[in-house]
């Protein structure tokens, strides 16, 4: 009667304790549910966040552009082409349709509508700054596609240059903005995943002193109980029916574990004198192991090389009680090279007689493979240094080649005008007043002449600008002086009015890399129109060089890189890593080229 009694108290307890247990797992179910639920709403939210952001840094990209484009049609107002307008036309209206959509929200593109009253304020003061230049942009288009009123487009220009300054600043409040809300979001979840994951821990806090631990109780007295009653069976089990079967299964573990590692491993049993005792089968096919070869020693079966035989029997006397891991290579009668991760074990079967287990894993294959990225790391290695003596020997004939022409401006032009000089100033007769004054004033052009050729080549060496008045002076001279010399349209911008000096070994490397930049757009893209705007941060001074050239395929030239011009590439790179700075390189064939120089302040 107690234990009926017992038996149905104890269904009772487990029934309790299986309703808890599922209203645990139901609560934390639900709560995992929850929390994905709000993880994937916020990270829906952040997604738009991220596609306004993308956005946002677009229209400043837009701007630009559309500011770029206006001052090349401004320069060739009279030959701009119906192309040119209608592409201009384009990012207009794109940026338009992007401006709307900011503002005023999209459902095709997930913007919301409602925005939050720091915004809604930004997109107010940005709105007049917007429609200036879209109604300035529009009004120049008109002129240039009726051929009227010309003349009033570079008041335009200067129009839409002012305000896309104005544009670019309000743009870089609104997306911080949008990016401080966007983190707020984020903290916001995450006070809210922390509340979460403490309920959680909550719940299973009370799981374990409620369920698992009475389950807990429970379960240790029926393992006691099932202790005790197999205590009492094995009393019972010592039948010879009973005893034949157990040893009869445990004869078929044998088999099977016997197979098993006949057939999967490489192992093998010898003696302490290196004979075989017994070798496993996939171990035997491996080495071609025969009933004819088994009056041989291990040594002598693993491998044909004299040398590795005597290694291993070495290492059999030395290690046979201690035990030994390691690689080694063996080779088969078949000549193949095989290399083994061997592990000797010592085994003590009885007392005085010893045995050692041998363990091996064929790495033949990861050998191989180490192989081949040794050789691979050499041939890459190889290939650096064949590059960099590439680069030595350009720069070597670079250098060579300057010298020759400053040697030839000087022999050719300021040497002869010297010569010039002197045979002019030993003919002059002082007896013949005018014949002497006509001389005297060719003598004066002639010095002229050579005081211009001798600035020339100091300039063409290191220009006095640069020394003189900083790296602003000296692009501006630059431009000014290649806008002369070659008949392009070369333009320089100080957006930002930067006239910082910096230290002199990072003035040079600037100028030259914009010097090669524009000489690059000169010689191979044909460029007729070369913009050059500096602008520059609290951290970063940037200098962007835009053409109107042929333009080029960037991967082409990194593969062609004993070309000069793909060497001229190699060579800016080199330079900017100089001073720590990076150059990115945008060309479209067909379209132009724009570099970019990044360098820290």
């Amino acid at each position: 009667m107690k234990k009926s009694n017992q038996e149905v108290a104890d269904k009772i307890t487990f029934k309790n304790l299986r309703r808890l247990y599922f209203f645990a797992l139901w609560t934390i179910a639900i709560t995992v549910i929850l929390s994905q639920i709000l993880i994937q709403y916020n990270l829906n939210q952040q997604l738009s966040d991220s596609k306004i952001i993308n956005i946002s840094g677009k229209q400043r990209m837009l701007s630009q552009r559309i500011a770029k484009e206006v001052l090349i049609l401004n320069f060739v107002a009279d030959k701009a082409e119906s192309k040119q307008i209608l592409h201009l036309k384009n990012i207009v209206s794109l940026w338009k349709t992007n401006q709307n959509a900011l503002e005023n929200g999209s459902a095709v593109l997930g913007f919301p509508k409602e925005k939050s009253p720091e915004l809604s304020k930004l997109y107010l003061e940005i709105n007049p700054v917007f429609s200036k230049i879209v109604t300035t942009t529009d009004l120049f288009l008109l002129n240039l596609e009726q051929k009227k009123n010309l003349a009033d487009n570079s008041e335009l220009v200067k129009i839409i240059l002012q305000n896309e300054g104005v544009f670019l600043s309000k743009m870089n409040q609104i997306v911080s903005q949008y990016d401080k809300e966007a983190h707020e979001k984020v903290t916001e979840q995450r006070q809210i995943e922390y509340w979460i994951f403490a309920f959680t821990l909550l719940v299973l806090l009370l799981e374990f002193l409620f369920i698992f631990k009475p389950t807990n109780k429970k379960v240790e007295k029926l393992i006691s109980k099932l202790l005790s009653s197999e205590k009492k069976a094995l009393k019972l089990a010592y039948d010879t029916e009973i005893i034949s079967e157990i040893k009869e299964n445990s004869v078929k573990e044998l088999k099977s574990l016997n197979y098993a590692m006949e057939n999967t491993l490489l192992y093998s049993r010898i003696a302490p004198d290196g004979s075989i005792i017994h070798i496993g089968e996939k171990f035997a096919k491996l080495l071609n192991y025969t009933k004819f070869s088994s009056n041989k020693k291990f040594s002598e079966v693993l491998t044909t090389d004299e040398k590795e035989q005597i290694n291993i029997d070495r290492i059999l006397f030395e290690k046979q009680r201690s035990g030994w891991q390691g690689e080694i290579k063996i080779i088969n009668k078949e000549d193949q090279t095989i290399w083994l991760d061997l592990s000797m074990v010592p085994v003590m079967i009885k007392k005085g007689e010893l045995e050692l287990l041998i363990v091996c894993f064929n790495i033949t294959e990861r050998k191989k493979a180490q192989r081949e990225v040794e050789r691979l790391n050499i041939e890459n290695s190889t290939e650096k240094i064949n590059q960099q003596k590439i680069i030595s020997s350009k720069i070597v004939e670079n250098q060579e080649n300057e010298q020759n022409r400053i040697a030839k401006e000087i022999h050719d032009g300021i040497g002869q005008m010297l010569t010039g000089l002197k045979f002019s100033l030993e003919s002059i007769n002082l007896d013949d007043k005018e014949k002497a004054a006509v001389k005297i004033e060719y003598l004066k052009k002639l010095s002229l002449d050579i005081i211009k050729g001798v600035r020339t080549a100091t300039f063409n060496l290191m220009p006095p600008e640069l020394s003189d008045h900083g790296i602003v002076s000296s692009i501006t001279k630059l431009t000014q002086e290649l806008s002369k010399l070659t008949g392009k349209e070369i333009l320089f911008y100080n957006k930002t009015d930067f006239d910082q000096r910096l230290d002199s070994l990072i003035e040079i490397n600037i100028y030259r890399l914009t010097q090669e930049a524009i000489n690059n757009a000169i010689k191979y893209a044909e460029s007729s129109h070369i913009i050059v705007q500096l602008s520059h941060s609290e951290t970063l001074l940037s200098i962007i060089i835009d053409d109107n050239g042929k333009g080029f395929d960037k991967h082409a030239v990194d593969k062609k890189r004993n070309s000069e011009s793909g060497m001229g590439l190699l060579f800016m790179k080199e330079r900017i890593q100089y001073i720590n700075g990076r150059v990115f390189i945008n060309s479209i064939p067909g379209e132009g080229t724009r570099i970019t120089f990044n360098i820290p302040l």
